[in-house]
């Protein structure tokens, strides 16, 4: 299990680009779709624990269902599969290649990639919202992250997403309180 953990990261770090956000939909196929090492439940609050906590979205996840698989060394096995593959290639470029994005074919391959690691992105979220429960709170949520994402980029804001996600973690946090208060009113009429 620990050699499985450890391949399927690797493979998964080797051939993704993007950072984190580009190895989502790749993360969700590999551990969810066709190796069925957690649920879709759990691989949404993956993603929510790995987006808020400190660290890379994609090494966060690997430990998690490395965790879930194997235990400490399951964790540790995910974690240094998804990491040494992006390690290896960066140092071996910073070391034989100085300006390799002055190269004019490496540059548009760059641009390329760009393009498609956007629309893994979009994918992993299509995914994602497809498969999310949709209540009145999720579905406001989702309008309100929306407009205000657009707001921020089409009015070039300068707005931490720090802040976003303290704000989004204090709206959930005070839902929580009033729904429970709201359920224990009601149960005591």
């Amino acid at each position: 299990m620990l050699f499985k953990l450890f391949y399927t990261f690797a493979k998964i770090g080797l051939f993704t680009f993007g950072g984190g956000y580009g190895m989502i939909a790749i993360v969700q196929d590999e551990c969810v779709e066709k190796k069925k090492w957690i649920t879709e439940d759990e691989f949404a609050t993956v993603l929510t624990i790995a987006e808020s906590t400190p660290g890379p979205i994609a090494i966060n996840c690997a430990t998690y269902t490395g965790y879930a698989q194997g235990g400490i060394l399951g964790s540790i096995a995910a974690t240094f599969g998804v990491v040494l593959p992006s390690f290896a290639i960066i140092f071996l470029i910073s070391s034989f290649f100085n300006n390799i994005l002055d190269i004019s074919w490496v540059a548009n391959a760059f641009h390329g990639i760009q393009i498609g690691v956007g629309l893994i992105i979009l994918r992993a979220g299509y995914n994602m919202l497809k498969k999310m429960k949709k209540t009145a709170f999720s579905i406001i949520i989702l309008v309100c992250a929306m407009l205000a994402m657009l707001t921020i980029n089409f009015l070039s804001l300068n707005f931490s997403t720090i802040c976003l996600l303290l704000l989004a973690g204090v709206i959930g946090f005070a839902f929580f309180y009033i729904r429970k208060w709201y359920d224990g009113k009601k149960v005591a009429s």
